[in-house]
């Protein structure tokens, strides 16, 4: 009789002792993703130097940033399945190491095409790592308010991460080199490699698992053809060679679709994407891809070469969108299970698009107080409410099956949206700046800015749809009261 009330006493005295590893296995997580966003943008503000050094064309220079995106994207969903199936621990460990050598390849770079190289392998490695690290997250917290603050935390991240990017640039490029902006991964590589193995539990998928070639070789030609297909268009998008790779991009994808449907264990389960809620989170983060990648690379441009901007101001100048991203967040941590998700992934988007329309009042003799400033303010403000529920709703109810693969779609969303939408940016942008007669500098000036203008109005068009999105497919209400399994769904939902 004795012995049985000292039973349970023993679990919660397991629980207080496990939960430091947890939360500092998600700031070592957190990291990661930090990394992975930042890199996606820590080279815009090093462009033009980087430019003048490598002698790039203005294609080179676009492609610096594409292949990263497009290389991240196209792999995450085989990156994800390697995951599952290889070991989620052991996947990070070796993404992190190939990230870090890649890194150090770009920081070295002699030429353009070493550099696009080094930029498209980072991007390989990158599709390693982060999806294995949103799947270690996903079996870390499994649901509850542990879960929430988690992804809450990891969102955050990955919403300020692209700015982050921007201020750290302009630091390294302005006092040291621009080639620190990628020799300066190797200590965040560091640190991760020696978090990862101390502090983070293998875990995979059970069972027979076999990986799906076929699906793996289809859904990466088509999403690189897609790509190149939009970078194209920056020449016509009637030309033979900018229709030709977009039909033969949406063929394959296609394709692999079909592929999905036939296969025993498919590289992308249906099932994860045709979930309405996951499948809107999934086209909303692409949009979020597209703005934080293509729009804020235009603004880098704008800051430095129409307003003279030296490099560190030019990422300092950008260092508002994350401060309001930081400040927001923690607010609509404590509003997402008082209201749920739905309400701020329809108001967010709204507020950035906001943002962006005020950007594209620029001028070339405009003040950055006056013009920029308060956009970028309002960009955090939108995108905070955007990221806290993003990664989350994107995971909710995914079996531990599928943690990997759902990830990686998680992910694949944002870089694919980011490179296609900086394709589409690009061409919406010269066609703005063809349209300026230039006769001096000062015309020229114009012409650029007419062109950022363009690219920004796009953007708020494209954040105008994901709320319209949110309004379709995030049919979710409040969070439900903690579950004792992880099988069960986060929020509940909400009538029609």
């Amino acid at each position: 009789m004795s012995a049985s009330p000292s039973r349970p006493a023993r679990p919660p005295r397991t629980r207080t002792r496990t939960k430091p590893n947890r939360w500092l296995a998600l700031g070592v997580l957190a990291l990661t993703q930090l990394v992975v966003v930042l890199d996606g943008t820590i080279v815009n503000i090093a462009l033009p130097q980087a430019q003048l050094e490598l002698d790039l064309t203005d294609g080179q220079r676009q492609w610096v940033v594409t292949a990263y995106a497009l290389a991240f994207g196209a792999l995450l969903l085989l990156g994800g399945r390697i995951a599952d199936y290889w070991g989620r621990k052991r996947t990070y460990l070796v993404g992190m190491l190939g990230f870090g050598v890649a890194s150090a390849f770009g920081g070295l770079a002699q030429n353009g095409v070493e550099l696009i190289v080094a930029r498209g392998l980072q991007g390989a490695f990158a599709a390693l790592l982060a999806p294995a690290a949103l799947a270690l997250l996903t079996v870390t917290f499994t649901h509850g308010r542990d879960r929430n603050t988690a992804f809450a935390v990891f969102g955050t991240i990955a919403g300020a991460g692209a700015a982050v990017g921007l201020v750290l640039g302009g630091v390294l490029t302005e006092y040291a080199d621009w080639r620190w902006c990628l020799l300066v991964n190797v200590f965040f590589i560091v640190v991760g490699l020696i978090g990862g193995m101390l502090l983070v539990t293998e875990s995979k998928a059970e069972g027979d698992n076999r990986y799906d070639v076929l699906g793996a070789i289809t859904v990466t030609l088509g999403l690189g053809s897609l790509v190149y297909g939009f970078s194209l268009a920056e020449h016509g998008w009637g030309s033979p060679d900018t229709i030709g790779f977009l039909a033969l991009g949406v063929g394959l994808l296609v394709l692999f679709v079909f592929i999905e449907t036939r296969v025993a264990q498919p590289l992308l389960p249906l099932r994860v994407v045709l979930d309405r809620v996951r499948g809107g989170a999934f086209l909303i983060q692409a949009i979020a891809g597209s703005v934080m990648i293509g729009a804020t690379l235009y603004l880098a441009f704008h800051l430095q070469i129409v307003l003279g901007l030296p490099p560190l101001e030019a990422g300092l100048a950008n260092l508002p969108l994350t401060v309001a991203i930081m400040i927001v967040a923690p607010f609509a941590t404590k509003a997402l299970p008082v209201i749920g998700p739905r309400p701020l992934m329809i108001a967010g988007p709204l507020i950035v698009a906001a943002g962006l329309l005020y950007l594209s009042r620029i001028t070339a003799d405009g003040d950055y107080f006056v013009q920029v400033l308060p956009g970028l303010v309002i960009m955090g403000v939108g995108m905070a409410l955007v990221f806290v529920p993003l990664q989350n709703l994107a995971l909710t109810g995914v079996a531990p099956h599928d943690a990997g693969a759902a990830s990686a779609t998680a992910n694949s969303a944002m870089q694919i949206g980011g490179s296609i939408g900086l394709s589409v940016f690009t061409a919406i942008y010269a066609a703005a700046v063809a349209g300026v007669t230039v006769t001096d500098a000062a015309t020229q000036l114009s012409a650029f800015t007419a062109g950022y203008s363009a690219t920004f109005v796009a953007a708020a068009v494209a954040m105008v749809a994901a709320a319209a999105i949110a309004v379709i497919f995030i049919r979710v209400g409040k969070p439900a009261p903690e579950k004792t399994t992880a099988s069960e769904g986060d929020y509940l939902p909400v009538g029609m």
